[in-house]
């Protein structure tokens, strides 16, 4: 059951890695092990997106693809990612973003667990290293993007 937490200072708006970490589409232009990312739908209610979307992520000669459950909550700040479908038994994602005096905190939160041991086995350490390695690719885009 592999967990990881981070809150990392970022010299960008909160609404900015707010809006960078809502562009799911572009994730596979920059994020560790993102091949490929579509939407299947998205629904907007009481200024709220909730999107549907299929993220296809591989290493080497494994290919996995799940199915998720965005919900952007721009008012709050605050973006969850519900497991649906695909190779994991669990998958709890949540971001969080707070104004400073010098830009914002980006929170970052992940919990998962494999279906199959023989792929948390083989997968698990990737994706270990990819997810701490997500608030760094965020902060490298909002650099990009932002200046």
């Amino acid at each position: 059951m592999p967990q990881f937490e981070t809150h990392r200072p970022v010299p960008h708006s909160a609404d900015q890695m707010f809006d960078l970490v809502a562009d799911v589409e572009h994730y596979p232009q920059f994020l560790p092990l993102c091949e490929a990312l579509s939407i299947r739908s998205r629904k907007e209610r009481d200024g709220k997106v909730l999107l549907i979307a299929d993220m296809t992520v591989g290493y080497k000669a494994i290919r996995e693809t799940f199915t998720t459950q965005v919900l952007l909550n721009r008012a709050e700040r605050i973006i969850e990612v519900k497991y649906i479908d695909g190779p994991f038994r669990y998958l709890d994602n949540r971001w969080r973003f707070e104004d400073t005096a010098t830009g914002s905190n980006v929170h970052f939160f992940i919990d998962y667990e494999f279906k199959s041991r023989i792929l948390g086995a083989v997968m698990g350490s990737m994706f270990d290293r990819a997810f701490r390695m997500f608030s760094e690719a965020f902060e490298t885009r909002a650099t990009k993007i932002y200046g």
